[in-house]
């Protein structure tokens, strides 16, 4: 005979869980069971006491700032959990009041209903790598608004530099400026030390991230998607960190949708409107396609840096990647001609690029850990 199901609502933060339990069945009771504290013991107390019953339990919470521990520690106890995105958890339109019960008491509700859209769960050395990989874009960030200060100081001082910034020849520049207050070359150097400190730790994460690689499962991934142009060790490993195993969507739009990478579409009747892409999904992942993206406005040839990275890769890989540029930038160049934006077309570009992304990774093989 099947055991009797509870779904059990955990509504998360710092220092506190609310618990609420949803018996199986549509007009099964939800009630609130109490609050514990967010410590590891009083979850597997909480855990144990329920299970006592002998009903099978089924947890969810939402995925937030508190990461992926009580989804851990409920699975290797033997339970299921599902951590859910909180973007995708259906709300009531009218509804103006917000507290833990009610939270825990509607994914209780809407666990059982089937409603919640789980999120996918990486293993530790995979958080881990995500973690750096992230403490890299951070230190993009930081570089790329020291350097906005500094553009925006000499700016408002007059000064220009009409060549590419940010080479050797732009740092002598800066070295040969004059200012009438002495106070202003304090400030120069101040942000000239403020650039060269964020690009130092930029430096230091990516020589981290190669050195991380040979030890990570999903590292055939992120060689093998280096074989596309456009996509170097840092972006591949980006890309890779972000999306997790690409193999379990099933088909490539399941992954564009993911990345937020399809327009949006607003459909009544006989009307049929389509705006601009959705940017729903992973972010960061979207960031890097879309750098990728503007490479592929040069005619399809491959690059002797390109050549390195594909030497060691199965033919198929390779024939993908040339089959992704021939047809990416015969693309390019269509949509160009019909007058589209650029930022338009590189969205495009994008798009397509995330199905040859998904093709690669179906041949890889991860290393067994």
């Amino acid at each position: 005979m099947a055991k009797s199901i509870t779904y059990v609502g955990l509504d998360v933060h710092k220092g506190t869980i609310m618990v609420a339990l949803a018996e199986a069945g549509m007009r099964g009771e939800v009630r609130e069971y109490g609050k514990i504290p967010n410590t590891p013991a009083a979850l597997k107390a909480l855990a144990a006491k329920l299970a006592a019953t002998g009903r099978d339990l089924r947890f969810c919470y939402e995925a937030g700032p508190c990461g992926y521990g009580i989804h851990r520690q409920l699975t290797e106890a033997g339970h299921e959990c599902a951590v859910v995105a909180p973007s995708l958890i259906p709300r009531k339109p009218g509804e103006r009041i917000k507290t833990d019960r009610r939270d825990a008491r509607n994914l209780a509700k809407l666990h059982r209903a089937g409603e919640l859209t789980a999120v996918w769960v990486p293993d530790q050395a995979h958080e881990a790598m995500r973690d750096l990989v992230r403490a890299r874009q951070a230190a993009v960030r930081t570089l790329r608004q020291a350097r906005q200060q500094l553009s925006g100081f000499l700016l408002r001082h007059g000064h220009h530099y009409h060549r590419p910034a940010w080479t050797q020849l732009h740092r002598r520049w800066l070295a040969s400026l004059k200012f009438e207050q002495a106070v202003h070359y304090i400030v120069l150097e101040d942000c000239i030390a403020a650039i060269e400190a964020a690009t130092a730790r930029r430096d230091r994460l990516e020589t981290h991230i190669e050195a991380a690689l040979p030890e990570w499962s999903l590292a055939p991934v992120v060689q093998a998607l280096q074989a596309l142009r456009g996509v170097g060790l840092v972006a591949a490993a980006t890309l890779v960190a972000e999306l997790g195993d690409i193999t379990r969507f099933t088909n490539p739009r399941q992954l564009m949708a993911y990345l937020g990478l399809v327009p949006s579409e607003h459909s009544s009747g006989r009307t049929r409107r389509q705006g601009g892409i959705t940017k729903a999904g992973n972010g960061a992942a979207r960031r890097m396609l879309i750098e990728a993206a503007w490479s592929y406005r040069f005619p399809a040839r491959i690059s002797r840096e390109q050549l390195l990275r594909q030497e060691r890769l199965a033919k198929p890989i390779r024939d993908i990647a040339w089959k992704a540029q021939e047809r990416l930038c015969r693309r390019y160049r269509t949509l160009a001609r019909a007058g589209k934006l650029p930022t338009v077309i590189t969205a495009a570009i994008a798009r397509e690029l995330s199905g040859f992304i998904w093709a690669i990774a179906k041949q890889v093989q991860p290393v067994a850990t």
